[in-house]
């Protein structure tokens, strides 16, 4: 099948460090390259694929001071994808909304994964306007919040297996928060957890402009540099090795979350969660099993004290029974081949 993937240009294929998007568009555009597909990745010109890549900037528009406004960008990209679409059997977009017009002419052979909150007031127009679009979501908790719209399927993110090495003995006594320090996150939380259960914190996380006031005013009077530490963004390599070596990873957040990738990172390397009960983390986390399911700091406390209970390799079976990139790139497949036998006639409006 000719496959189309195309990414945000906000940060490489696969990013740096920080970039949830973008690392699922690698893992899945690697694992359909993978299976023989012909995949043409839409991405920063610093991207690293196996598949063939257009590049629709230099680089990662976030590494790149020249940038003021990424609208030009992303319209110059589409204009690429729009020149090339007859070359596709399938065209997977990954940018959320400024493709809807163009997915009009293109018709059902185009479907967009939506992969952020859809709570806000401003999307209900947008997607009452664009529901006859195929779209797919990344939770059935995603979705609450939506009118009526086109879902043609729900496809959990998944990682590649060889990326994990098989989980070894106990961790080494802390506890982990990694992602990105914000107000819905709640790192708040994880230090009062952490420090009721009286254990120590690591907290590797990106601090966005937007943010760092909270951080500056709310989280870093916290960190005493001893208990609980703060590290920064990491790397891939830096990611696995901290989420490995975690007795668990904390997950207290208070917002509707989409999916929660870290939460499957930690599955794969043999760590539990403990994740409060908001969006989609009953869909993610079998409780009991891969880690507890919380609904406030008590509970939470009370999980940390439980950790022993779990099987860490239970934890990893989990992991590669429901979330690895061969099963996403099957489930996704699966969408293209519906979607194609049924295509439909572009809708073309007056």
């Amino acid at each position: 099948m000719r496959i189309a993937q195309i990414a945000p240009l906000m940060e490489r294929v696969p990013p740096r460090l920080y970039g949830g998007t973008e690392r699922i568009v690698s893992y899945l555009t690697e694992a359909l390259a993978g299976q023989g597909h012909a995949v043409t990745l839409f991405a920063s010109g610093d991207s690293v694929t196996a598949a063939s890549l257009v590049a629709c900037s230099g680089e990662a528009l976030r590494l790149d001071p020249a940038i003021l406004d990424i609208v030009p960008h992303m319209s110059l990209m589409l204009e690429k994808v729009r020149q090339r679409a007859d070359e596709f059997d399938v065209l997977h977009f990954h940018i959320d909304c400024v493709q809807m017009p163009l997915l009009r002419e293109l018709g059902s052979r185009a479907v967009t994964t939506l992969h952020g909150r859809l709570d806000l007031p401003d999307l209900q127009p947008f997607y009452r306007e664009f529901s006859d679009v195929p779209l797919v979501s990344i939770s059935k908790a995603q979705r609450a919040p939506m009118p009526p719209v086109n879902w043609v399927g729900t496809v959990y993110h998944g990682l590649p297996a060889a990326d994990y090495p098989p989980p070894g003995g106990a961790g080494e006594g802390y506890l982990a928060f990694l992602g990105r320090i914000s107000p819905e996150k709640r790192p708040d939380r994880a230090i009062e957890i952490a420090r009721r259960a009286g254990m120590p914190l690591r907290i590797a996380a990106k601090v966005d402009k937007v943010d760092q006031a909270y951080f500056a005013e709310k989280i870093e009077p916290l960190i005493d540099g001893h208990q609980v530490r703060f590290i920064g963004e990491v790397d891939e390599a830096q990611r696995l090795d901290f989420l490995g070596k975690a007795d668990a990873l904390l997950f207290p957040i208070d917002w509707p979350e989409p999916f929660g990738l870290v939460m499957i990172e930690a599955m794969a390397c043999g760590t539990p969660t403990i994740a409060f009960r908001c969006g989609s983390v009953p869909e993610v986390i079998d409780h009991g099993t891969s880690g507890f399911i919380v609904d406030d700091v008590d509970q939470a406390v009370d999980a940390v004290r439980r950790l022993p209970e779990l099987d860490r390799a239970a934890v990893r079976r989990r992991f590669d029974a429901r979330f690895t990139a061969d099963r996403m790139a099957s489930d996704y497949l699966a969408i293209y081949e519906r979607l194609t036998l049924g295509r439909v006639a572009p809708r073309r409006v007056a």
